[in-house]
């Protein structure tokens, strides 16, 4: 396998970071890492108002973290947090042909669920599965048009190709995606910049899909706990009998052990805690692995799609 080299980029409310990944996608690397902070009121995440404040210091930004990279290339895949779009599960009882007419379905059904006209919406799905009922099983995915044409725009602004823009919970998902790739009955639970991911799988498939933005949330770990609970309540009065084989967490490192807590009491399992140094390998191009890499997770698992 001929090594080659991705970028991967995230932002958030406070900073922005970079990493330049090789290595292949069965033996990745972790070659650099970068952040710049953002000014307070750059950037406000947001699922239907445009994100980014100040433009020019969110551009200026952007090109700081890029040059420390000390990398020519301008191709980026770009990682936004995950309270700019929505992510669901759905079952069509709809029939269609091909991937427009699944398209034209999703609109019609999500229409008067949307804060926006759903001509605005930058909408995709990927179809899961088949009910016994002959109802499709559909992941999708969506957001606010204006919104990503705007991060587009200035990535571009700031001398960036973004090749693909998706969102921090399917990133952290893809760092650890070998290890997953081999179980079937799992729970995938993550505390990352501020936000609660709850993933719940079946036969390989995600079968239950919840982000909560906790940011600000003064009784954080009581919501934590709440929110796990619930909706692993949810998941099993709708699925009965459904057990987890394992069930995984990825969390900061101050907060790892709590939350691992939190995931064994609400679930009933004991968790295992994933972290980045047994995903990817940060040791072998000789530059000194930051403390704590974690916030640079969902930048690293971005970057991942293009090896």
């Amino acid at each position: 396998m001929f090594s080659r080299k991705s970028i991967g980029a995230s932002v958030s409310a406070s900073s922005v970071s970079f990493v330049r990944v090789g290595g292949s996608s069965k033996t990745p690397c972790l070659e650099a890492v970068s952040s710049r902070p953002l000014s307070p009121g750059t950037l406000h995440p947001s699922f239907r108002e445009l994100n980014v404040l100040n433009p020019q210091g969110f551009v200026i930004a952007l090109q700081e973290a890029r040059n420390l990279l000390s990398c020519r290339g301008k191709y980026v895949s770009v990682s936004l947090p995950d309270s700019v779009g929505r992510v669901m599960i759905l079952d069509l009882e709809e029939r269609f042909r091909n991937r427009s007419e699944g398209l034209e379905v999703l609109r019609w059904k999500l229409k008067k669920k949307l804060p926006f006209d759903v001509a605005e919406a930058h909408l995709d799905y990927q179809q899961l599965a088949v009910r016994e009922n002959g109802d499709i099983v559909v992941l999708v995915v969506l957001a606010f048009r204006p919104v990503i044409s705007q991060y587009e725009e200035l990535f571009s602004a700031a001398g960036l190709v973004p090749t693909g823009i998706d969102l921090n919970c399917f990133n952290l998902n893809r760092v650890f995606e070998q290890r997953l790739a081999t179980c079937q009955e799992y729970a995938f639970l993550s505390y990352f910049d501020s936000h609660l991911g709850i993933m719940f799988y079946s036969g390989g498939k995600p079968e239950f899909i919840r982000s909560k933005d906790l940011a600000g949330d003064e009784t954080e770990f009581e919501s934590l706990h709440k929110e796990v609970r619930c909706s692993f309540l949810s998941y099993t009065a709708r699925f009965a009998g459904r057990e987890f084989r394992e069930i995984f967490c990825l969390a900061p490192p101050q907060l790892a052990k709590a939350f691992c807590g939190i995931a064994q009491e609400a679930l009933g399992g004991e968790p295992l805690l994933l972290e980045i140094t047994s995903a990817l390998d940060v040791r072998g191009k000789g530059f000194p692995v930051p403390e704590p890499l974690f916030p640079f997770t969902s930048a690293i698992g971005t970057a991942l799609r293009a090896l």
